[in-house]
């Protein structure tokens, strides 16, 4: 048996997965429970040659850029959208780390992006 935590719509389960040989595996969910906050973006300097800003907003998982919600330019607040990721077919918002203005956004619509790969700079 495997256990995963599992987030649907801010709601986190609790599911026990029992693996077996053929045909479906029964599938039993504990009672949700609270979901927790969700992590901004790292925050990582950048280093002395970076050409924008000296905050760095990363990729917290692989996936795919869905749409950018900033622009180069635009003061945003602590936990602003920045870019919205897709992976596994969820919508992963990546947030503004602190206040600041937007520096540079690096990446663009389609692009396919990693975990901790630099997807907008802030000052």
């Amino acid at each position: 048996m495997k256990n995963y935590t599992i987030t649907v719509n801010g709601t986190v389960y609790d599911v026990t997965v029992e693996e077996g040989g053929t045909g479906s595996a029964p599938v039993r969910t504990a009672a949700p429970k609270a979901a927790p906050k969700a992590a901004p973006a790292a925050e990582a300097p950048a280093p002395a040659s970076a050409s924008a800003g000296s905050v760095e907003v990363t990729a917290s998982v692989p996936g795919k850029v869905f749409k950018v919600e900033a622009s180069v330019g635009q003061a945003v607040k602590s936990g602003d959208p920045i870019v919205i990721l897709e992976a596994m077919k969820m919508e992963i918002p990546v947030v503004a780390p602190e206040d600041g203005t937007v520096a540079g956004i690096n990446v663009s619509v389609g692009d396919a992006v990693e975990s901790g790969d630099v997807l907008a700079t802030m000052n």
